[in-house]
């Protein structure tokens, strides 16, 4: 009987320091699961470095290891999208490439996935050389991203997963622009569990996601997955009117009686700002809805390729 194919998708920006070490361990995983056939997709995100010279040594050693180089740097989720366009296994490993999504565990999603479990991802217990403030973030953005998703969306789930193929396939239908992918393959459904995964800090070079990067995709992350937000506006829009108009019939009785009281002039001040707040930010999250429906109208592609190894083109 022929061996089941387990594809894994790598995402690769300015990783020159990482991506040999990383090809290395990922051999040691090869051979210890030899009841599998394993094919590597490393997708070159527009790397500024020595990546592209150093995968396509890789790739000319190892037949296992093919590459995808972009046109440039289509972020994380483009680089995922890229690669789930190019596989056609068994299961499908996505994982990152600078070591802190563990190699070795890959046989541990293969031990859940062989007793049935079709979408298994990684829940990071530990996050080992990470800023305090991008700890917060975390932490915030999953308590958030949960609560308006109704729960879809796992506290500190990662995008460190092994899918089978019926999951795969259904994310890549899904012809979306604003993508954020652990949210498509939460919103897909099937038979899912997580494994807890400590974090390790970068084996070397420097993180590429700044504070506002992982801002900004928390944000397309939520408001990509959820409408809350809009719901919000129309419940506060509501409760302000029913309160205004409940304050109205006191206070217009009360200047009858008394006339029109000036000593409140700093309190109506305040009020007049805090509603105009509250119309910004909702203004505000409309604007984050007109650009993500923007963005899908142009129906531009996630990801340009420029060239490819491996593939036999």
């Amino acid at each position: 009987m022929s061996k089941k194919l387990i594809n894994i998708i790598i995402p690769a920006y300015n990783e020159e320091d990482c991506v040999d070490e990383l090809a290395s361990r990922l051999k040691e995983v090869f051979t210890k699961e030899e009841k599998y056939d394993f094919e590597t997709i490393i997708i070159e995100n527009g790397s500024e470095d020595t990546t592209w010279e150093k995968l396509q040594n890789i790739a000319s050693q190892d037949s296992r290891f093919k590459v995808i180089k972009l046109s440039r740097n289509f972020r994380m989720d483009g680089g995922l999208t890229a690669g789930l366009n190019h596989v056609n296994g068994d299961a499908c490993v996505l994982m990152t490439a600078d070591l802190q999504d563990p190699p070795e565990v890959i046989s541990e999603f293969l031990r859940k996935w062989e007793a049935g479990w079709e979408n298994v991802y990684g829940i990071v217990t530990k996050r080992e050389g990470t800023g305090l403030i991008r700890k917060m973030n975390s932490n915030l953005f999953y308590l958030v991203a949960g609560k308006l998703t109704d729960g879809r969306i796992p506290r500190n789930a990662s995008d460190f997963r092994l899918v089978d193929r019926k999951v795969y396939e259904a994310v890549r239908e899904l012809d979306e622009r604003n993508r954020f992918v652990r949210g498509l393959f939460a919103w897909v459904g099937f038979k899912s569990i997580g494994i807890p995964v400590p974090r390790p800090p970068r084996f070397g070079g420097v993180s590429n996601a700044t504070s506002l990067k992982v801002i900004d995709l928390a944000f397309k992350g939520i408001f990509a997955n959820s409408y809350k937000p809009l719901k919000f506006i129309t419940v506060m829009g509501l409760s302000l009117s029913l309160l205004s108009f409940g304050s109205l019939v006191p206070l217009t009785i009360l200047w009858v009686i008394k006339g029109v009281p000036f000593a409140g002039f700093g309190t109506l001040i305040a009020i007049i700002l805090l509603i105009f707040s509250l119309l910004t930010l909702m203004l505000g999250i409309l604007s984050e809805y007109l650009g993500l429906v923007y963005e899908e109208v142009k129906g531009r592609p996630n990801f340009v390729v420029s060239e490819k190894i491996g593939f036999g083109e």
